[in-house]
C-alpha cells in the first residue's frame, strides 16, 4: 500500500477533481494540473497503479480504485471543512480560504476534524457552494447547470462558484453572484459579448471566464418563480 504522503493525496485529489465533472483524467491532464513535468506525474501515475489506488479506463484514461476514491475525499471532505472553518469562525474571505486550506488539509488529525465539524455544526456545504463529503456514506458532486446555457429573461439560482480563481471570486463576491443569488438573466450580448444579469437593483456585465465559473439551477416556470 502505498503512503499517503502530501504529494499522493494531491494527486488522488487532482484526479477526483478531473473526473468528478465527468471529465477525463489522463497524465497530460495530471501534469497541468499539478503543475508539473509530464515524467513526474508519469513516475507518480505508476506510483499509484502499484499501489491500487488508480487504475486505467483504457490506454490513457485513469480513474480511482474505490481506495483511492475513499482517500481522495477524505482529502477533499478536509479542504471544504476547513475552507468553511477559516470562513464562518475567522471571517477570512471567500477568494482566499482556497489557498489556505491547500496548506492545511494534509496537516488536519482526524480528532480535529470532528471538532471543526461539530464546532460548525455539520455543514454540507462549503462557502462557494461544494458539497462537502460526509465522513462514512455516499457523496455526489452536482454541480448543476451552468450559467453559460442560461436563455434570456430566465432567472438562475447560482448553486456553486469554482474557486480556482481568486480574482475572480472577489470580484464576483462584490457583485453579489454567490451561492444561493438569484440571477435575473437579461440578455447575451452578440459576437462574444458578455451575459449581462441583475442581482438585485444592479445590472452587471459577466464575461466568459466568470460565467464559466458560476453553477446552479434554472428557474424556468412559474413555480420556480413563486418558490
Amino acid at each position: 500500500m502505498v503512503e499517503l504522503s502530501r504529494a499522493v493525496e494531491d494527486y488522488l485529489k487532482a484526479v477526483y477533481h478531473l473526473t468528478a465533472r465527468g471529465g477525463t483524467a489522463t497524465t497530460g491532464a495530471l501534469a497541468h494540473e499539478m503543475g508539473v513535468a509530464s515524467p513526474s506525474a508519469t513516475a507518480m501515475v505508476r506510483r499509484l497503479e502499484e499501489g491500487g489506488l488508480l487504475t486505467r479506463l483504457d490506454s490513457r484514461s485513469l480513474r480511482l480504485t474505490a481506495v483511492g476514491e475513499v482517500a481522495a475525499l477524505r482529502v477533499v471532505r478536509r479542504h471544504r471543512l476547513l475552507e468553511t472553518f477559516l470562513a464562518r469562525v475567522l471571517d477570512v474571505p471567500w477568494d482566499e480560504v482556497h489557498d489556505e486550506a491547500e496548506l492545511l488539509e494534509h496537516a488536519l488529525s482526524d480528532r480535529l476534524e470532528e471538532r471543526i465539524d461539530t464546532k460548525l455544526g455539520h455543514p454540507a456545504f462549503d462557502p462557494h457552494g461544494d458539497p462537502i463529503p460526509p465522513r462514512h456514506g455516499t457523496h455526489r458532486e452536482d454541480w448543476g447547470r451552468p450559467l453559460r446555457g442560461a436563455t434570456a429573461s430566465c432567472r438562475f439560482r447560482v448553486q456553486r462558484v469554482s474557486d480556482r480563481d481568486s480574482a475572480a471570486l472577489r470580484h464576483l463576491g462584490l457583485l453579489g453572484v454567490v451561492p444561493g443569488a438569484v440571477l435575473d438573466v437579461e440578455e447575451q450580448a452578440p459576437f462574444g459579448g458578455p451575459l449581462w444579469v441583475r442581482v438585485g437593483e444592479h445590472r452587471h456585465p459577466l464575461g466568459e471566464p466568470l460565467v464559466d465559473l458560476v453553477h446552479g439551477t434554472i428557474e424556468g416556470d412559474d413555480h420556480d418563480r413563486d418558490e
